[in-house]
């Protein structure tokens, strides 16, 4: 395994050059944080009745450059047979591919990467995991944090990428903590030489406050996949992010 290390890393992946895994062949060859500037995570009780593969296709043709799957709700089954459904639409795009929680899922169905949260399996002990069970292929694996301290850790730890927040108060966590707003996500961004994406709360109208924090990129759930048209609000969001987040690129590591 490859892991994605501290740092603005180059994603070079094992199958780069047309190897193939687990049916997926993606170029990989850009910087992390252009896959991170538009991270679209999925939640079928918001998708207004459509399906997850249709919401992943419509995201993707607006410009979403992440695709998390969210599925708290499936079995491993189940959520194994989502993901290599979503592995196999993404196939075609220059898009990365992260499953939220299920380290063994994203592993066994070909992802990009996983996302632990504070209170899933420790960041070391998915390394080991992922060294043992793919050695010779690059995996990104994304830490949840809520304020610096968290942060620090999860890049001394080996993370790829933080996903800082709640930034405001969300529906999709109700019972999260006290939102951090744009300064605490400023002082992360500040404080971590690896790329940060904001997530919780974010919409088209607060979405250039949020990127003038030095985020890599915005995470979002209800904004793309609840809307009436996820293309379109896709689209939208991505223009703001395309443009807005051009500066936070190849940013030093503090010392």
């Amino acid at each position: 395994m490859r892991l994605r290390q501290p740092g603005w890393c180059r994603m070079e992946p094992a199958w780069m050059e047309g190897d193939r895994l687990g049916g997926m062949s993606v170029d990989m060859s850009g910087d992390l944080r252009d896959r991170l500037r538009l991270y679209v995570i999925t939640d079928s009780h918001l998708s207004r009745g459509r399906s997850t593969e249709d919401i992943v296709r419509a995201a993707i043709d607006g410009g979403a450059t992440a695709i998390q799957l969210r599925a708290k709700d499936l079995d491993g089954l189940d959520m194994y047979r989502l993901a290599v459904g979503i592995r196999d639409i993404i196939a075609a795009h220059r898009v990365l591919f992260i499953v939220n929680d299920r380290l063994d899922v994203a592993l066994a169905a070909g992802a990009d990467g996983a996302h632990l949260g504070q209170g899933d399996l420790p960041l070391t002990a998915a390394i080991d995991l992922v060294r043992a069970a793919t050695p010779e292929r690059d995996f990104v694996l994304g830490v949840s944090a809520r304020n610096l301290e968290q942060a620090v850790l999860a890049e001394k730890g080996g993370a790829s990428y933080i996903g800082a927040g709640p930034v405001w108060f969300t529906p999709t966590k109700p019972d999260s903590t006290q939102p951090i707003g744009p300064a605490g996500l400023r002082e992360i961004c500040g404080g971590v030489g690896i790329p940060v994406v904001a997530i919780g709360g974010i919409s088209i109208e607060n979405a250039r406050d949020v990127t003038a924090t030095g985020v890599a990129g915005l995470a979002v759930i209800s904004a793309v996949v609840s809307a009436p048209d996820v293309r379109e609000a896709a689209r939208a969001l991505a223009a703001i992010t395309l443009r807005e987040t051009a500066g936070t690129h190849r940013r030093p590591r503090p010392e």
